[in-house]
């Protein structure tokens, strides 16, 4: 009975996780159907997936209307800059806080955990007036200054590290190996997975933000993508079917790096949570 029972339970599994794909994947497919419409078929009822004549003028449209390029390097520029400074100092900092032993290290780590729980909007003004004094207002640097650190990436990390075995580091130690070499040499590559998890997550983070940009970026020759995208907004129209055309190219480069890093994506959150 058992037996005939499992092929029952993996039939319903298969098809609820199915049906929450589908509806996870649905506004995605509708972003994509809006992008190939014209402005007065996009809200049309009943949805219309397919409209009678697909409009791809649309992705052309949007490099004409806005200086959509500008925009996209603006974005990668900051984006790779950001993912890659947070790697470094996130894993450093991980590394001290798990591998290294000093008075009040747990404390500290503790006083630096708790910061993710402040919300980004109380101390949103007092890093404007930071980088106001410091003259860094409208800057990519003043931005990427300030995206530098992140406690929930020092999280993540050391969640990772302490699956690692600290015979190997002292090991490495007896053999003449500096703490930089044996975080070099040992850490990093076996915490490939966690990193590429950090990266994901940063990358995207990022590739997305609105707020940051909006409030920080004044002129036009800084803004990124999503700053670009609210350009179709207009005071008397709003061309969606452009919005969602900009969205959908947008949305490109972070595929491409899910396709990429997903198998260490996935070891990553797997492992990452083995010890508290």
């Amino acid at each position: 009975m058992v037996e005939k029972k499992r092929p029952v339970m993996r039939i319903i599994m298969y098809l609820g996780l199915t049906l929450i794909a589908v509806i996870t994947l649905l506004p995605l497919l509708w972003m994509f159907s809006a992008s190939l419409k014209t402005s007065s078929e996009v809200f049309t009822a009943p949805i219309k997936w397919l409209p009678e004549i697909l409009q791809w003028k649309n992705y052309i449209k949007i490099w004409e209307k806005i200086d959509f390029a500008l925009f996209t390097w603006n974005s990668t520029k900051l984006t790779i800059c950001v993912t890659i400074i947070q790697m470094v100092t996130c894993s450093f900092a991980a590394y001290g806080f798990t591998k290294c032993k000093f008075k009040g290290r747990d404390t500290l780590f503790l006083c630096y955990v708790a910061t993710i729980a402040i919300p980004w909007q109380i101390f949103m003004l007092p890093q404007y007036v930071m980088l106001q004094k410091v003259n860094l207002v409208d800057t990519h640097l003043g931005y990427i200054l300030l995206q530098s650190f992140a406690a929930f990436g020092v999280f993540l990390l050391r969640q990772f590290y302490q699956s690692i075995p600290d015979e190997l580091l002292e090991a490495a130690r007896i053999d003449g190996m500096s703490e930089y070499g044996a975080y070099a040499r040992i850490v990093v590559p076996l915490a490939k997975p966690a990193m590429a998890t950090l990266a994901i997550f940063t990358f995207v983070t990022v590739w997305n933000d609105f707020m940051g940009p909006m409030i920080y970026f004044n002129s036009e020759r800084n803004k990124t993508i999503p700053l670009g995208i609210r350009m179709f907004v207009g005071q008397y129209s709003t061309e969606y079917q452009l919005i969602m055309a900009a969205s959908v190219v947008s949305l490109i480069p972070v595929l491409v790096l899910y396709v990429f890093c997903q198998q260490y994506f996935v070891q990553g959150i797997a492992t990452s949570g083995l010890k508290g």
